[in-house]
């Protein structure tokens, strides 16, 4: 299912959100009748919910795998990953997923000097050893296949299986246009858009409808400022 148009934005800054669509609606309408009864339970943007899993308050949680380092120091019980939940009547699922994370950027207009210790240090980054230390203790994914399968012959998985769950994931099928990637511009405050709607959707102050169309409708707004100002 497309985020945006144009290939969620990699095929040009004149994309315009989409995820509004039925399917959806139908998830946020489910996720708000789950809360009414507190199966499921709102506990704030980004990983602000983090410390109700590790206390033990609530048996199931929707996070990075990043978030392995913290729950691997702070719980108490033993735990596992499990692949991202789909519907199965949506064609094609379940798709490979979306990596996300920060990201490294290189700014132009530098001399050859400082472009030699910039290699330098995106290579020192993505040394095979290096990436399988970062990615073991921090369950953070490696950048390279060549990681990936230093860490699977070592026998890494068979002891902490949840840590190759996403990479799963990822390459579970060939990507598809709405799953390669996405490119939107202001994409902090979009997503704070759309988390206001979602808020207000769970609060039952707007229809998941309702929410997820003013979240479009505000968004493109942002993407038409971003798009007047984006070096083409």
């Amino acid at each position: 299912m497309p985020l945006a148009s144009k290939a969620n934005g990699l095929d040009g800054f004149d994309t315009v959100l989409e995820f509004n669509g039925p399917l959806q609606v139908k998830h946020l309408e489910n996720l708000v009748e789950l809360q009414k009864d507190k199966t499921y339970d709102y506990a704030g943007r980004t990983n602000t919910g983090e410390g109700r899993f590790t206390s033990g308050e609530c048996p199931i949680y929707l996070t990075s795998s990043a978030f392995f380092g913290n729950v691997k120091a702070q719980a108490k019980f033993a735990f596992t990953a499990a692949p991202m939940p789909y519907y199965p009547d949506v064609k094609g699922a379940p798709q490979n997923s979306i990596i996300g994370g920060a990201s490294l950027w290189v700014m132009g207009g530098k001399s050859a000097e400082e472009y030699k210790g910039v290699a330098k240090f995106l290579t020192f980054l993505s040394d095979t050893d290096r990436q399988v230390y970062i990615h073991k203790s921090s369950g953070y994914l490696p950048i390279t296949k060549a990681a990936y399968e230093k860490a699977k012959a070592e026998g890494f998985y068979k002891d902490q299986p949840y840590l190759e769950t996403p990479l799963l994931e990822l390459t579970n099928k060939e990507p598809t246009e709405n799953s390669r990637g996405l490119r939107l511009g202001n994409m902090v405050q979009l997503r704070d858009v759309w988390s206001e709607e979602i808020e207000q959707a769970l609060a039952g102050k707007k229809t998941a409808k309702q929410a997820l169309d003013a979240a479009v409708e505000r968004g493109n707004q942002m993407l038409r400022q971003f798009e007047k100002t984006a070096v083409k």
